[in-house]
């Protein structure tokens, strides 16, 4: 066998009537040329000991690709299969490395987010879902356009922190946690392989929510709302005593009340959970809803419009607070406030957590799959309470006299029924 020369493969042709012609190197054992119509193309040959199958390995075009470069090439796959290494295999484990590696950068951290909204959070209140989204672009805005893959435990933190030492504690904890679910969904989909966000504490000054208004704030957050015009006025009347989410009132629909106003159904489309809630309203609510002007063909109790839930809230909290001398609260606390009331009163906390349409706490997994009693009576028993306890605190205006002496009378009552 001839050795190979640039000058045999520049003459080697196809012999008449064939299709194409080989020549093989004598310096170096399986390397050979093929020559096909306008092309030469230099391979690796090989028989495979485990089959007996000759194999071959493509290298490189004649005139891309030296004579010495073929060698050089050969040489290596060759020594590669001496040592059970699968050109093959290689090959493949390269090209899947490229297609993880094309997916993970097409993942970025904006898609990833955007994908979670779309697919994961399509059921859930649109609020929510908007300041998720917002929460999470606003703080990794400089990692949007990076692959989501690439984001790393010790960013996350730098973040955080970030915001922690800028006096946004409470938006730190929520990125956190929103950061948290989205890639937690992520992983158990199988697009990413883990979540930067497992693992990493709460910053510090990120504190569980536990205001409680006492009932002297309550009477004068009720006297302050009485003297409100609509539609703001009567829709905190209505949140104080029903202890629903701000959301569900300022979404409250005429056709979700009963002609006589003494049953409020929230369909499950506007709860957080997903299932519809009942709330039977007390006499200080209806009285409330009674003083709204309902808007002709429309069906939006609180609105300006008819057609949007009423906005504006921070404008009107602002008078709120100014009006009832009352500081430092959220109108989310109206909640943890009535049930903390009702708690104090004796109310069984299965109720409470009803009220607020929360599983009950207090109830095992198992439990909650088998007790389906809906507390109904119970229910409207405790917020003909809780609306007696508001009116209370307004008239008498007597601090936390008024509290202690309306619980412990209700404690007393409740004492005499057992």
């Amino acid at each position: 066998m001839p050795k190979l020369s640039e000058k045999a493969i520049a003459a080697l042709s196809i012999p008449t009537g064939k299709r194409e012609a080989w020549l093989s190197d004598a310096e170096v054992a399986g390397l050979r040329v093929r020559a096909m119509a306008g092309q030469k193309t230099f391979y690796a040959c090989w028989t495979d000991r485990a089959s007996g199958e000759r194999r071959r390995e493509r290298l490189g075009t004649w005139g891309a690709l030296t004579l010495e470069k073929a060698r050089e090439a050969a040489r290596a796959i060759l020594g590669d299969l001496a040592k059970n290494i699968d050109p093959a295999a290689v090959r493949r484990e390269r090209r899947e490395a490229a297609e993880a590696a094309k997916a993970e950068a097409a993942l970025t951290l904006a898609a990833l987010v955007d994908d979670w909204a779309a697919l994961h959070l399509a059921h859930r209140r649109p609020r929510y879902r908007a300041e998720a989204v917002r929460a999470l672009r606003h703080a990794f805005a400089v990692h949007l356009t990076k692959p989501a893959a690439r984001l790393t435990k010790a960013e996350v933190v730098a973040v955080l922190d970030g915001l922690t030492k800028g006096g946004h504690a409470a938006m730190a904890g929520r990125t956190l946690a929103y950061g948290r679910a989205c890639y937690t969904w992520a992983v158990k989909r199988g697009r990413l392989p883990s979540n930067p966000f497992a693992g990493v504490p709460v910053a510090a000054g990120v504190l569980a929510r536990e205001r409680v208004l006492s009932a002297e704030e309550v009477g004068r957050i009720w006297n302050a709302a009485m003297g409100m015009a609509e539609p703001f006025g009567p829709l905190f009347r209505v949140l104080l005593l029903t202890l629903a989410r701000r959301e569900e009132v300022a979404g409250m629909r005429w056709s979700e009340l009963s002609a006589d106003l003494a049953t409020w159904t929230i369909p499950g489309n506007r709860m957080k959970r997903g299932a519809a809630h009942v709330v039977a309203l007390p006499e200080a609510a209806r009285e409330a809803l009674r003083t709204v002007k309902r808007i002709n063909g429309q069906d939006l109790v609180f609105s300006t419009t008819g057609k949007t839930p009423v906005s504006g809230f921070t404008k009107a909290k602002t008078a709120l607070d100014k009006a009832a001398k009352v500081t430092g609260w959220r109108l989310h606390d109206m909640r943890r406030s009535g049930v903390s009331a009702l708690a104090a009163m004796g109310f069984n906390p299965v109720v409470a957590d009803l009220l607020l349409a929360h599983r009950p706490a207090t109830l095992s997994s198992v439990a909650r799959v088998y007790q389906r009693h809906d507390y109904a009576a119970e229910r409207e028993a405790a917020l003909k309470v809780w609306a007696e306890h508001v009116l209370r605190c307004a008239k008498r205006g007597e601090g936390e006299v008024a509290n202690v002496t309306s619980i412990t009378e209700h404690r007393a009552k409740q004492g005499s029924r057992r």
